[in-house]
Parts: structure tokens; C-alpha cells; sequence
């Protein structure tokens, strides 16, 4: 992998990660339609590290939110009130919706590589998220805010982010369209989808650091990862602040439409270069 491939890879990221468009899929399609080859275990490996560059513009976006969190949490643990106040029971539904993930990541890690390495199956994923985003936006009937989540529901959008672990299935798109069809506002899913990102993303990020020491000659890819890093986390910080502006007045109808063509172009090239 060059350093132009993975800063352009990293701005893909950085663009992608957030909107509920799958950045993993574009991780998978692009470098295939341009031609750019890579081992398979080097690819994912880059896939998911370079997430921790859009982890890193997600903490600093949210930096304010997530302190909260964690002093509201860690005083309830204190006064032995865990669930007294709306911030933290929102620390511990994160967290409680992060376990999903967690189990499905070592129940079907070698599924969800396979998976990358086959831009088929990505792009019928990705027909998957713009079904999801369709059918979110029809099935809310609410506004409701954050302060009104129960724990089943921190639950179910867990098990969402958890399908989201197969490229073309965007997590953002999954979570955001399970809390939007459990009837929260757009931003409030979309708060609660980007905070609920960052343990996972980390924990996938540091897991892969221990796979790619068994890449051979690991160094070599050192300065294409610190590239793909800091585009993606440049990237990613002003992706989040666009992407909260626009669901405040505007449906998801768009993304479910991108999804569903580059879906099909996909499937396409798959057809026309068998």
C-alpha cells in the first residue's frame, strides 16, 4: 500500500465513517475499482486501524459530552445511585449497548474478514443499509429524546451496531436507524450512535494492533497507516459536525439512495469482469 492510497483511503474514511453510508464497504469497493491490491490480511488490518483515526475526531468533537458521561457514571457508582441522573444512565446504556458487539466480534471474526475480502458480498450489504435507513425514517412515529431511553432499547440498537460488523452494513446507519425507528429525534439517534462508537471502535482498533504483528515486515506499513490516520481523524471531525447539521432538518431518504445505487454498481462490475 502507497502513502497517495491510504491518505486517499483515510479521506474516504474520515468522510464515510459517520454519514450512514458504511465506510467499510467504500474501504472494500474503492481500492477494487481502482485496481489497488493489497494482501487480505494487510486490508483489513489497515480497516480497521485507520479507525482509529475517525475514533481519534470523534473524542475530540465530543470530548465535553464524553467527561460528562464518565464523571455522572463514576459519582452514581459512588453514591451508589448508578441510574440517578439522565447522563448516567446514558454512560451505562452506551456501555450496555456496546456488548453486542463485543460478542459478535470474537463469535464471527473470521466470517466478517471473509467478508472483506469479497466485494460482492459488500455491495449486497449495502442494500442492507439502505433498506435499514428506508424503513427507519417510515416506521418513527415520536420525537423522543435521549431521557427517555429504556435499557431494552440501548440493547437493540447494540444488536444493530453488532450486524454492522460485515462491510456494507453501516454501523452508523444500523444504529442510527434503530434508535430513529424506536421514534428518537434524528440528532439524538445520531448523538447516541456517534458516542456508542467510540468503545468499540477502540476496542477493534487494539485487538487489530495484535494482528498486525503478525503481518510480515509490519514496519513497512507504518507510514501509510500514520497517513491514513491523520486524514481520517481531519476528516472525520468536520464529517461529524456536517453530519449532525444536516439530520436536524433533513430525512435520511438521500443515503438510503446512495447506498442502493453503489450497491448496485458493485453487483454490476461484479457481473461485468466475471
Amino acid at each position: 500500500m502507497s502513502l497517495f492510497q491510504a491518505i486517499v483511503l483515510g479521506i474516504v474514511q474520515g468522510l464515510t465513517e459517520f454519514l450512514p453510508v458504511s465506510s467499510s464497504a467504500h474501504l472494500v469497493l474503492v481500492p477494487w475499482w481502482l485496481g489497488w491490491r493489497s494482501s487480505p490480511e494487510v486490508g483489513f488490518a489497515f480497516n480497521v486501524l485507520v479507525q482509529l483515526g475517525t475514533l481519534l475526531g470523534v473524542i475530540v468533537f465530543f470530548a465535553r459530552d464524553l467527561v460528562r458521561l464518565a464523571v455522572a457514571a463514576w459519582q452514581g457508582l459512588v453514591r451508589r445511585q448508578p441510574f440517578a441522573t439522565s447522563e448516567a444512565r446514558q454512560a451505562w446504556f452506551i456501555t450496555l449497548a456496546t456488548l453486542p458487539a463485543v460478542v459478535a466480534g470474537v463469535a464471527i471474526k473470521e466470517a466478517v474478514e471473509q467478508a472483506f475480502a469479497s466485494p460482492v458480498a459488500t455491495s449486497a450489504f449495502l442494500l442492507v443499509t439502505a433498506a435499514i435507513l428506508w424503513l427507519s425514517e417510515r416506521a418513527a412515529r415520536s420525537e423522543r429524546t435521549l431521557d427517555s431511553m429504556r435499557w431494552p432499547e440501548a440493547v437493540w440498537i447494540g444488536v444493530a451496531q453488532a450486524a454492522a460488523l460485515f462491510p456494507g452494513v453501516s454501523r452508523s446507519g444500523a444504529t442510527m436507524g434503530a434508535g430513529r425507528a424506536l421514534g428518537f429525534q434524528r440528532t439524538e439517534a445520531a448523538r447516541f450512535s456517534f458516542l456508542m462508537s467510540v468503545p468499540v471502535m477502540l476496542g477493534a482498533g487494539l485487538l487489530t494492533l495484535r494482528d498486525l504483528l503478525g503481518i510480515p515486515n509490519p514496519g513497512a506499513l507504518a507510514a501509510p497507516l500514520l497517513a491514513g490516520f491523520t486524514a481520517a481523524a481531519v476528516v472525520g471531525y468536520f464529517s461529524i459536525r456536517w453530519m449532525l447539521a444536516f439530520v436536524a432538518g433533513h430525512r435520511w431518504t438521500v443515503f438510503a439512495v446512495y447506498c442502493f445505487l453503489v450497491g448496485l454498481a458493485g453487483l454490476a462490475t461484479a457481473l461485468l469482469r466475471a
